[in-house]
């Protein structure tokens, strides 16, 4: 959209000059008196308000905004989530395109010890809950609340994301022939994830209810549900499992599985970034929810959550093996949670200075080897979108 079109609907912006010209069909002339633009086409008149456009953009607000009927995003107001949303659908992938005949061998055979299997099987027992988890709370919770139309359409590729991902853990089951048994037996049987999951998702129900978002202790429950899915679970629990299949796959074992958790790496990371936006955005307008209790309860959220996320490291990684050490899965669980904490001015929690795994921040960004409609196995990104990410706030 050119920014001459959004100018009309910016509240500064100028008047434009008078437009007189001449279409296929007849004359058609405009005028400008004051804020109204006259449009005369032949024997008819058209008298377009541009106040109505500029109190349209005053009651844009992440929540407790203005609603209507279409989910229309003009006038724009919350550039970064398009921006995000952009860079989501410039990362598109299919999990079904993915080759996975290696990953198949070598699961059928001796190829990967008994150590390396139960990291697979418990990323996936895991992520087959928890991807769902986000995806309803993003659905009921989060845009269910938001009245910003860009923000509601961010956060719908955000809901469409968490059905790639749940498709691409059905082609990994179905790739291997695991039994579905075993999968649901693992999220529900686990102490570890299921302790994770409740953790998240007893914050949900009040929410999915419906509440006054006018009172100051409802917006701080839907700002800390926000934070729960977005920061803690998206950002600080999932990173550990990427990590440990991410080392497999740089050894080069089930790299059909790698690929998808890269992708999926990929996509998180801006789910980082939208979340982290609309929080921001939200405090921004809702200066009442931001006091220094509610700021002490979401660091001891976090930190909550990050000792049910080592005990789900140390189910998953009991000991050390090739190529994997379980105290720098424990160090990166607090690394990414000061990450989120300060990304949000909060105040840190663990001051673990260096990235164990700096290697896996490189992967989000690596450039497409490959074009997605020759090829059956590529690295998805369409041409041009890397120029619209800025890697910090994405990581």
């Amino acid at each position: 959209m050119s920014s001459a079109l959004l100018a009309t609907f910016e509240p500064d912006a100028t008047p434009a000059d008078p437009l007189n010209f001449t279409s296929a069909q007849g004359d058609v002339s405009a005028r400008e008196v004051g804020d109204v633009v006259v449009y005369q086409f032949r024997n008819k008149t058209f008298r377009l308000d541009k106040t109505k456009a500029r109190e349209r953009l005053a009651g844009k607000k992440v929540i407790n905004g203005h609603r209507s009927a279409e989910l229309n995003v003009l006038p724009l107001k919350y550039h970064e989530a398009y921006r995000i949303y952009k860079q989501m659908k410039a990362n598109h992938w299919e999990p079904d395109v993915i080759d996975m005949s290696k990953d198949a061998h070598q699961w059928n055979t001796n190829a990967l010890s008994a150590k390396e299997r139960w990291i697979i099987e418990m990323s996936i027992g895991y992520f087959s809950a928890a991807e769902g988890i986000v995806g309803d709370s993003v659905l009921h919770v989060i845009e269910d609340n938001l009245t910003a139309a860009e923000l509601k359409h961010a956060s719908l590729r955000h809901i469409a994301e968490e059905s790639i991902h749940m498709d691409s853990l059905l082609h990994i089951i179905g790739s291997l022939n695991i039994d579905l048994d075993e999968v649901t037996a693992k999220f529900q049987d686990i102490p570890s994830i299921f302790k994770k999951n409740a953790f998240i998702t007893k914050h949900m129900p009040a929410l999915k209810m419906g509440i006054d978002l006018t009172q100051t202790v409802n917006k701080q429950a839907f700002a800390k549900a926000l934070f729960a899915i977005t920061q803690v679970m998206e950002g600080t629990q999932f990173y550990a499992l990427f990590a440990m299949v991410l080392s497999l796959h740089r050894q080069n074992k089930m790299t059909g599985i790698g690929q998808m958790f890269q992708y999926t790496l990929r996509d998180e990371s801006n789910h980082i970034a939208l979340g982290r936006y609309i929080l921001t955005e939200l405090i921004n307008e809702n200066p009442d929810i931001w006091t220094n209790e509610f700021r002490l309860e979401l660091c001891e959220f976090m930190r909550e959550g990050v000792e049910l996320e080592k005990e789900f490291v140390s189910d998953c990684l009991p000991e050390d093996i090739v190529g994997m050490r379980q105290q720098e899965f424990l160090d990166f669980v607090e690394f990414n949670a000061d990450r989120r904490l300060q990304g949000l001015g909060l105040p840190t929690l663990y001051k673990v200075r260096n990235n164990p795994f700096q290697w896996l921040d490189e992967v989000i960004f690596l450039k497409k080897e490959k074009n997605f409609f020759e090829t059956r196995v590529t690295e998805y990104q369409t041409s041009g979108s890397v120029q619209n990410s800025n890697e910090e706030d994405l990581i």
